[in-house]
């Protein structure tokens, strides 16, 4: 194990609410409205939610329906546009790649950088501070105004929980030896590794904050959670982390699982936690912008033998409901009537790309209207008009307009021959609604076409460099 750093020399880059905040920046009508990124079919989950969508509770991972019951009426519920987060990520990442050789890209929008490695430089907490400004500053300029948030400490826990501590758009230094006093009035959901049943388990002995499980003996834990779990918990809550930045970091598989603290043995109720593991797992997914072909179910029975099922599509998917049905296969072929202690489920075989799938209907993003078929709209370019009626017939309301082949989702890019650039604001009953606008124009007009206009085709995602 390498020694721990002696420096805060470990940064943390985290683009703030990425997905949510390119659509904004490209479809100027959205700039300060609700927007939620995901999946928006029966099972959707939201990969990224616009802080001002945060404000009525919609966040990454929830259910897309639970998010669509919190979010107002004119709330922009979006599919994702890959080749457009990740020509804005490749921009940061260059910019991180000029600071140092050792960046550790995590996801598209996501990456630990070692400053040590680069070049001479200035780690005093001033000279950290100037670097980390002057960063955030080059970002928003080099990608049309998205912004990011800066954690800066001795590793990479710590440099990651500076970051979200002063988002969006901040930067915290965590300097050596205040690693326990930031840490310590923490949930203790704050470390790495612990979710909601370990953290349940823990506040049954009265273990809340990071500084209470701080001061639980290692023997303990190992009692309670196992030697590699136990130990790991203890090293964590005295922030001792001595991970290096690794400039060659290419996941190979996903995964999530639940350990439980009774044995389950109904299958109607383990369907029922394999479905919010998907979830979760769908959304980590959307946010490393990957998708999978193998699914793999592992159960640890009740006497802590293991069972695993795989199973392979012949295309790459994120669609929690095509990974949700394949999981529930596999779990129905594992013998749960003794009760399982364990239930996990994971995706691999990663690609960047699902084209296969796409043709299939089956990509990451289910297609729904994005704002709505009916809506009353001015022909004049401007803001969407106060009182706009925005009409979401029930029977339409997850179903994509589809013609020549092309499905018309919401967000999408497309191109007129006679209006140019815009994206999908919504379709259904045989036609597409477009709004024409770019991200270095006004908000722009909103046009109805039939689906299979000739006029109207897909487009590429616009340039924001682009004079």
């Amino acid at each position: 194990m390498p020694p721990a750093r002696r420096e805060s020399s470990v940064l943390h880059l985290d683009l703030d609410a990425f997905f949510a905040a390119v659509e904004q920046r490209d479809k100027p009508s959205l700039r300060g409205r609700p927007v939620v990124v995901g999946g928006v079919g029966p099972r959707g989950v939201v990969s990224t939610a616009s802080y001002e969508a945060r404000k009525f509770g919609a966040r990454s991972a929830m259910p897309t329906s639970e998010a669509r019951r919190r979010c107002p009426a004119g709330t922009a519920f979006l599919g994702g546009r890959f080749d457009a987060y990740r020509m804005s990520s490749q921009v940061v990442m260059e910019l991180l790649r000029d600071l140092s050789p050792v960046v550790e890209q995590v996801s598209v929008d996501e990456a630990y950088v070692d400053l040590a490695a680069g070049p001479p430089r200035d780690l005093t907490p001033a000279g950290l501070a100037a670097l980390a400004e002057d960063l955030m500053e080059r970002i928003q300029v080099a990608t049309g105004g998205l912004t990011a948030s800066v954690g800066i400490a001795t590793s990479k826990m710590m440099a990651k929980i500076g970051s979200e501590l002063n988002k969006p758009a901040g930067m915290t230094l965590i300097e050596p030896g205040t690693e326990q006093e930031v840490l310590g009035p923490m949930s203790v959901r704050a470390i790495a590794g612990v979710g909601p049943a370990t953290a349940a388990r823990l506040h049954a002995f009265g273990v809340e904050t990071v500084a209470d499980l701080a001061r639980v003996s290692e023997g303990d834990l190992v009692a309670i959670f196992g030697l590699a779990q136990g130990a790991s918990l203890t090293r964590l809550a005295r922030a001792e982390d001595n991970r290096q930045v690794e400039s060659q970091r290419e996941a190979k598989s996903l995964s999530v699982e639940e350990t439980f603290d009774v044995d389950i043995a109904d299958p109607g109720a383990l369907e029922r936690e394999l479905d919010l593991l998907v979830a979760r797992l769908a959304s980590r997914l959307g946010r490393a912008a990957l998708f999978g072909r193998t699914t793999t179910v592992k159960v640890r029975q009740h006497d802590f033998s293991q069972v695993t099922r795989s199973g392979t599509l012949p295309w790459a998917t994120g669609d929690p409901a095509v990974i949700g049905r394949q999981a529930r296969r596999l779990l129905g072929a594992i013998d749960v009537s003794a009760g399982i202690r364990l239930l996990g489920v994971g995706v691999s075989g990663l690609t960047t790309h699902a084209q296969e799938e796409l043709e299939l209907g089956e990509g990451l993003f289910a297609v729904d209207l994005a704002i709505s078929t009916e809506v009353e709209v001015p022909d004049s370019i401007g803001a969407l008009p106060g009182g706009a009626r925005v009409v979401e017939p029930p029977e339409r309301r997850h179903t994509p307009e589809v013609a020549g082949g092309v499905e018309w989702r919401p967000g999408a890019d497309v191109h007129h021959e006679e209006y140019g650039a815009g994206w999908v604001w919504g379709s259904g009953l045989g036609r597409v609604t477009v709004r024409f606008e770019g991200p270095r124009t006004a908000p722009g007009p909103v046009r109805t076409f039939a689906s299979d206009d000739p006029a109207l085709a897909a487009g590429d995602p616009p340039d924001w460099r682009d004079g």
